[in-house]
């Protein structure tokens, strides 16, 4: 079973080494040294609070290191989670709360592309993506995925193999309406072709 590799920052030499022993504890675990941060896995942080100064770090380390992030702090609001997320935090753990079992588990979900996070913050979270559907993406004729209705139909034709004339003809748009589309998801999602444009539908479970 391959390691996966951790690198630990805290706000403080206590929490630092609390943490540090948690996860040195456990064989499928790899700890990190600060100069070896960038080969991380998996970034574990532990903060008081999500301050300026930590949102500049976690977007640093979005840039630099793009690992998924646990994060271990006191309190979290609404508006501070959904800036956490923007900074790939994946995982968030109140710091009254962790045991070596659940920051183990919350590494390992993280590493597995998964994400771990307590139920009042999952509910804000549903509660954001159902004012986001509702305010910005509905009004605009769009769903979840940013592609509309139409778009849609276009892309799963096009999966099916039918050509530019075929589409036209089983939706009942001209020719230069179905290209029109094409171009404009291509265009927007800076797809390379046709091709693409269907693999990244595909793939992200747009079709």
């Amino acid at each position: 079973m391959e390691q996966v590799r951790v690198a630990l920052q805290a706000s403080d030499p206590l929490s630092q080494a609390g943490l540090a022993s948690y996860l040195q504890s456990r064989p499928e675990l790899t700890l990190l040294r600060s100069a070896d941060r960038a080969d991380a896995k998996v970034l574990v942080v532990s903060v008081d609070r999500l301050t300026t100064d930590v949102v500049a770090m976690l977007r640093r380390s979005a840039a630099e290191v793009g690992a998924p992030v646990v994060l271990i702090t006191n309190e979290i609001t609404e508006t501070e989670l959904l800036t956490a997320v923007e900074c790939r935090v994946v995982a968030i753990l109140p710091r009254p709360a962790v045991t070596a079992e659940r920051l183990v588990h919350s590494v390992l979900a993280a590493a597995a592309g998964g994400g771990v996070m307590p139920p009042n913050l999952v509910g804000e979270l549903l509660k954001h993506i159902e004012r986001l559907q509702r305010d910005v993406l509905t009004p605009h004729g769009l769903n979840a995925s940013g592609l509309t209705p139409r778009e849609i139909d276009v892309l799963r034709l096009m999966a099916d193999g039918l050509d530019t004339n075929e589409i036209a003809g089983e939706l009942c748009y001209s020719e230069r309406t179905v290209k029109n589309v094409i171009y404009g998801v291509t265009h927007r999602l800076k797809l390379r072709n046709r091709s693409h444009a269907v693999a990244y539908a595909l793939r992200s479970g747009m079709i």
